[in-house]
């Protein structure tokens, strides 16, 4: 496991201890690292600047991240969990179906994303699609 990787995990719980501003400071020393994680830390650090009410920088950061292409789909997932949980569903469906599109095969995260984009498609009152279909196959 890389050392920002672990950054990652420091970040998380830091966040989950209620802490965001030492969540961010881990995040961030694990994008400084540049060392092999499973989650883009921009990602994290986007999330924990909604959670610190600092939205604009927020989406500035998610843009960035999108405008470096290549986002892999535990990446996408995560911000698309995000922009649903503050409110932006257009933005959200984007990054699911972004994710579901870079993944390869199956699996858990093509699943969660799945299910992730079927629910924000339902809120937005959007009609089944083909990728919707292929819910119906992974379950």
């Amino acid at each position: 496991m890389s050392r920002a990787a672990i950054l990652v995990l420091a970040a998380e719980e830091w966040r989950q201890a209620g802490q965001p501003a030492r969540a961010l400071e881990c995040f961030q020393r694990a994008l400084d690292d540049g060392g092999e994680v499973s989650v883009d830390p921009r990602a994290g650090i986007a999330d924990t600047l909604f959670e610190l009410d600092r939205p604009a920088e927020a989406r500035e950061l998610v843009d960035c991240i999108k405008a470096d292409g290549g986002v892999d789909p535990s990446t996408a997932l995560h911000v698309a969990e995000t922009l649903l949980a503050y409110g932006d569903l257009g933005a959200a469906h984007e990054w699911a179906t972004e994710g579901i599109r870079a993944g390869e095969g199956g699996g858990g995260i093509r699943d969660a994303l799945l299910r992730t984009r079927y629910r924000i498609r339902v809120d937005l009152g959007l009609p089944e699609d083909d990728l919707d279909a292929l819910l119906d196959v992974s379950c």
